[in-house]
């Protein structure tokens, strides 16, 4: 089961894109000079979210979340990073459990590509968020989170640490 919805085309009043919709709706129906010039600002964006079953099986989520970066050498940087968040989320987020879900969220802006990735577990504690390396070169664990800071740019969590955001600037931006 894998559910996703591009582009965020929801019509709930509280999503984002029904807000932008309005606010850029409101911006151009306005003469004001500052109005239009306050539209330009307005961030052009695409969402796709992906809601799947806790799994190891990831290649194929893998190829959907990573269709649209174009360089090469970053793709191969973000497959990585993003192969560490997921199985983080799947391994300890949901024990494993395939009747739990993970729900992934790709946002792409003009200057960043963005993946968000939510499990259904008690979140990381903040203390454990560094992305260092363990002590001991022969641990089990411990590097997912080193090889997440070393493959984007920005990564914040939310405050019960079950989400992970995972950001990198684009190519060229």
């Amino acid at each position: 089961m894998l559910c996703f919805n591009i582009q965020g085309w929801r019509s709930e009043p509280d999503s984002l894109e029904f807000l932008w919709q309005n606010v850029r709706r409101s911006v151009r129906s306005k003469k004001d000079e500052t109005v239009r010039m306050f539209s330009r600002f307005l961030p052009s964006f695409r969402w796709a979210d992906f809601i799947l079953p806790s799994t190891f099986q990831l290649s194929p989520l893998m190829e959907l979340l990573l269709e649209p970066v174009d360089c090469s050498e970053t793709c191969c940087r973000l497959q990585l990073g993003l192969q560490e968040a997921l199985v983080n989320a799947v391994r300890h987020g949901n024990d494993g459990d395939p009747r739990k879900c993970l729900r992934i969220r790709r946002i792409l802006t003009p200057n960043w590509l963005i993946w968000q990735i939510q499990d259904e577990g008690d979140g990381l504690p903040s203390d454990a968020r560094q992305g260092s390396l363990p002590h001991q070169v022969d641990a089990n664990q411990g590097r997912g989170l080193f090889l997440m800071h070393q493959c984007f740019d920005d990564i914040r969590w939310s405050r019960r640490g079950n989400r992970v955001q995972l950001a990198c600037r684009r190519p060229g931006a």
